[in-house]
């Protein structure tokens, strides 16, 4: 579909991008993966036609329908989001308001037999026919639709775009890509702005998606899910694997390891074979072999070793020093914005209750917008709660590191600057090296923030946390702009960190097996949730899936309640015996008797699975119960309880919980 030939692009005499080449063919699904700044980005703007190659073609079939999302783009101001969404619909409003204006003429003439007329009958099917083939479903509805899968409440809708968030602004734009229908998807980071249940939505939808894909991610469950190739991006040259990225990561690190010791083995042979010929050269007597010797090295195919790139993040946060018990505790509090009582006053939250222990690591989740950023704000003391309370413990000390880096970035300062002006005592001395490890390296030190990316912003937060030895660290979305590797690095530094822990994040791989709390922060409340974010995700699908199921119940109730109330005679034999069966009875009408008795032989079977359900729902609400008991006693423990042991068999509940689920569920 699209042939990328012998492309080279160079920037100020540095080359990028190096006599690449590859094919993206129908239906390919392809994870774009690399260092932040191997060229990722450019390569998608090459595709698309933003950028020109400084040699090599892209060759694409005439007529082929792109859709890009860039990391960064403009948004629209002074239309709602509906609006804004259904301006991809231009075309197809324009063929419904011809079909109408067709319509209307056609009924006006009289002169059937004329050319015009024919002429505007074969319009009118072309027209209904390019609907038909745009979709079965009305425009608004379609539109609708996909900004709910990204997290759009119906109540959203008619605001202004200006009133959103540059996050929910590219929630706007790729929903507009995906309505369009295009040949090939180029998504650049789609998820970085996504809220969990979003990003599960938009991975449903591209493992549907007819056409090709191309998607750049630091989500490796995300790439995993949603592609079957890696293209690997690493110091200008290009590695094709035809595995999700999992599978890319064993396969390239197996590649490495057999070509460094096919290289170690032929440096052997080269080295035992000069060293016959440098000792034998001037013997008479092995003059042959000598000779035959320079020949084989001469034909030689040498082996090379890729270059790797083995620049990585490297952090080690400094010891915490002791806090209180609660380092962060949150009581009967309603939090917003404005004041309290006046017109401004925009309430965020309400009865919120948290208990945040020392050395707990907790993950705040939700969609955008729900006040996950907002409580952040209350825990540094930027804003007061209206009512309640909410405060820090004994010797705490805060480490923020805010999603938006320009709030605590000064853009005129350098990147040295940036750390010089915190940094106190001894640590001054290490400033460099410091910078060092977060790859700021020679004349990178002396960049203006303001030129720095958004990763190397990242990065540079990030290290202004280390000069300090906080106890409690708050991390907005720390790994937006992080590649997966530094990542990596960084969940693992994490993980060793020996103080409490509050992260904001949709990253479901980086907070597995890093947090072992989660907080739900959904329409206007917060609720606390033991265990890891896949414990959270798990129940999260079990609850959805009760409450559908409980609404089919009690449907089904209702059917069986009015068959047993209905007539004892039908006109119709077949509808009756169906009623009848519906309502719990086995009797037929003769003529439908034999069909019956065949029904019956399963009868039992039936009850017994019947019983068993029952039993097991009868067992599910004992155990949620329990659950519901130890969630009282640990949202507000007493001295004489055992934090461990209730948390203990909180989670032994909840595995026995997961078992019964997921046995009803295959009932």
């Amino acid at each position: 579909m699209i042939s990328i030939n012998d492309l080279t692009v160079s920037f100020g005499g540095t080359t990028l991008l190096d006599n690449i080449g590859f094919h993206i063919n129908d239906r390919d699904r392809i994870g774009l993966v690399g260092k932040n700044g191997a060229g990722k980005s450019t390569l998608l703007k090459l595709i698309v036609g933003l950028q020109a190659p400084t040699s090599g073609k892209i060759l694409k079939p005439s007529g082929l329908k792109i859709g890009y999302l860039p990391q960064l783009m403009e948004h629209h101001r002074g239309r709602t989001v509906l609006e804004e969404t259904m301006t991809v619909f231009a075309d197809h409003q324009a063929m419904e308001q011809r079909l109408e204006a067709i319509s209307a003429e056609l009924a006006e003439r009289t002169d059937y037999e004329s050319e015009a007329y024919n002429k505007l009958i074969i319009e009118l099917n072309d027209v209904n026919d390019a609907l038909a083939m745009l979709s079965a479903d009305p425009p608004q509805q379609r539109a609708e639709r996909t900004l709910a899968g990204l997290g759009f409440r119906r109540d959203e809708l008619d605001r202004l775009t200006e009133t959103f968030s540059q996050g929910w602004n590219m929630r706007i734009e790729l929903a507009k890509i995906l309505l369009r229908k295009p040949d090939v998807l180029l998504l650049d980071e789609p998820t970085n702005h996504l809220d969990i249940e979003s990003i599960q939505w938009l991975e449903d939808y591209l493992q549907d998606f007819p056409g090709s894909l191309v998607l750049i991610s630091h989500d490796r469950r995300f790439l995993d899910n949603c592609t079957n190739r890696t293209v690997e991006v690493m110091l200008g040259h290009i590695y094709d694997y035809k595995v999700p990225y999992s599978q890319f990561v064993t396969l390239r690190a197996e590649r490495i390891a057999q070509q460094k010791a096919a290289y170690a083995n032929q440096q052997r042979m080269i080295e035992k074979t000069e060293d016959f010929i440098e000792r034998f050269r001037y013997k008479p007597t092995k003059s042959n072999q000598v000779q035959q010797r320079v020949k084989q090295l001469k034909k030689l195919d040498r082996i090379e070793i890729d270059d790797e790139d083995l620049a990585t993040l490297v952090v080690k946060f400094p010891p915490a020093p002791r806090s209180g018990d609660v380092a962060f505790g949150v009581k009967e509090a309603v939090i917003g914005y404005g004041h309290a009582g006046r017109e401004d006053e925009k309430v965020i939250l309400r009865e919120v209750n948290m208990t945040i222990r020392r050395g707990e690591k907790v993950a705040f989740v939700g969609r955008n917008g729900e006040g996950k950023t907002t409580m952040m704000r209350v825990l540094m003391r930027e804003l007061e709660p209206f009512a309640g309370s909410a405060a820090t413990g004994h010797n705490v000390n805060v480490g923020y590191y805010a999603q938006n880096q320009d709030d605590i970035l000064k853009g005129n300062d350098t990147v040295y600057d940036t750390l010089e002006r915190v940094a106190v005592g001894e640590i001054r001395t290490k400033l460099r090296d410091i910078l060092a490890a977060f790859l700021f390296k020679g004349d990178d030190i002396d960049k203006k923030v303001s030129v720095l990316s958004g990763g190397e912003r990242s990065r540079l937060a990030m290290a202004r946390l280390m000069l300090h030895p906080y106890n409690l660290l708050a991390l907005d979305e720390p790994t937006n702009h992080m590649d997966i590797r530094s990542k990596d690095v960084l969940k693992q530094a994490l993980k060793n960190y020996d103080g409490t822990l509050i992260v904001v994040s949709h990253d479901r791989d980086f907070l597995n097996g890093l947090v072992d709390k989660v907080y739900e922060f959904t329409s206007g409340r917060v609720k606390e949730h033991l265990g890891g974010v896949d414990d959270f995700l798990r129940a999260k699908r079990a609850e959805s899936f009760r409450d559908f199921e409980i609404q089919a119940s009690k449907a089904a109730a209702t059917s069986a309640s009015k068959a047993a109330t209905a007539p004892a005679r039908s006109q119709n034999p077949a509808a009756a015996a169906e009623i009848a069966a519906s309502a719990g009875t086995v009797t037929a009408p003769p003529g439908l008797r034999a069909e019956s008795d065949s029904r019956s032989g399963n009868y039992k079977e039936d009850r017994k699975k019947k019983n068993r359900q029952q039993q097991l729902e009868k067992q599910i609400g004992e155990l949620e119960a329990k659950m519901a008991e130890l969630e009282k006693k640990l949202s507000a423990p007493t001295p004489e309880d055992d934090i461990l042991e209730l948390t203990r068999n909180y989670l032994e509940l909840k595995r026995e919980l997961d078992e019964k689920m997921n046995l009803w569920a295959e009932m």
